[in-house]
């Protein structure tokens, strides 16, 4: 990811995926909106975050890293209808690489989604409960609103 781009061939359609930057953020916060998520702190870590582009530009995914020393939190994954398994697995790749480029050497992820618990395992992250999370990711508004929620997981990577 130092060079900032990956790319993926399938058939004759190529996927970028690159940082995005302060010029991206009118789209990246479009994107995140329309799939209900929260924006809040995505002007202050937008080189934290990958697009996932198609040929003509358009954006088909994206995820993003709240950073916190080092640690981070793992947010805003949102991908687009008809994505290939192959494609959403690089955007991991990506986004794991960039962390550890990052010196974050621990990764962590709140959701609510129980169904989405068993493909995160599948990319190595182990379930954790709330009191292992440290400190300073309760400073993330996405942690605090999580807590409110019933069934909140919390997972762990260790890079």
């Amino acid at each position: 990811m130092s060079d900032g781009i990956a790319r993926i061939w399938g058939g004759k359609v190529e996927t970028i995926i690159r940082m995005a930057t302060e010029q991206d953020l009118p789209n990246l916060v479009d994107f995140l909106e329309k799939a209900n998520l929260g924006t809040e702190g995505v002007k202050e870590t937008v080189e934290y975050f990958l697009l996932m582009e198609d040929e003509s530009g358009r954006l088909r995914a994206t995820i993003g890293v709240e950073p916190f020393g080092e640690n981070g939190l793992l947010r805003s994954l949102v991908i687009t209808a008809g994505m290939k398994e192959n494609e959403i697995l690089t955007l991991f790749e990506q986004i794991l690489r960039l962390t550890k480029e990052k010196n974050i050497s621990s990764l962590f992820l709140a959701t609510n989604k129980q169904t989405s618990v068993p493909f995160f395992q599948m990319l190595g992250f182990s379930t954790i409960e709330e009191e292992e999370l440290p400190k300073d990711l309760f400073k993330s508004e996405h942690i605090k609103n999580i807590l409110t929620v019933d069934n909140s997981v919390f997972l762990k990577f260790q890079m």
